[in-house]
């Protein structure tokens, strides 16, 4: 899987909605690859404060205590020897020495996707235009949130070293075309 000793670091990022745990899980389950996913840690904690993801979003634009948190924890993962795939928005910047993957897909296809995905009660929708509206309100608070507080745009090109749009294939090819792009560096 990787070259003597080295360990394989990916972090993946993009669109809310576009495969990234599903992609992690696929990599975990073939490549045994361990997952950390900071996606599954802010659910938790927007249960915990009992809110909605897109309130905690919003609430979290007034609290960095919590962004430094999982920052920190993200950072001191990324440093462990061993092989594993980051689910992070920011992980391509708290872990540089990851190969870092952007997905993208489609709004409609994104709502579509976490509709009907089962996260529990803190990410519920109406219908899919709720469900798009909410996707569209909580990148706009994320990337705002990433900007001001990092001075970086995750919607840059040129923070990643692959960039696929998994609008309309599996998640067996997303995670091919990752393994094969880590294989080349």
């Amino acid at each position: 899987m990787s070259e003597a000793g080295k360990k394989i670091k990916i972090s993946i990022t993009g669109d809310l909605g576009s495969g990234k745990s599903t992609v992690c899980k696929y990599l975990k389950e073939t490549y045994g690859l361990n997952v950390y996913s900071i996606g599954q840690i802010q659910r938790s904690l927007a249960q915990k404060y009992n809110m909605d993801v897109l309130a905690f979003n919003k609430y979290m634009e007034s609290h960095p205590e919590i962004d430094e948190e999982i920052d920190t924890e993200l950072t001191m993962i990324g440093r462990r020897d061993e092989n594993m795939v980051l689910d992070s928005r920011m992980a391509w910047h708290f872990v540089p020495d990851s190969f870092k993957v952007y997905l993208s897909v489609e709004p409609e296809e994104a709502a579509r996707r976490v509709m009907n995905d089962q996260r529990g009660k803190v990410e519920t929708y109406k219908g899919l235009e709720d469900a798009m509206n909410c996707l569209i309100e909580r990148k706009k608070s994320e990337n705002l949130r990433y900007i001001s507080k990092y001075g970086v745009d995750c919607s840059k090109p040129e923070n990643y070293d692959l960039i696929i749009d998994a609008t309309s294939i599996s998640v067996e090819q997303v995670a091919e075309m990752i393994m094969a792009a880590v294989r080349e560096v």
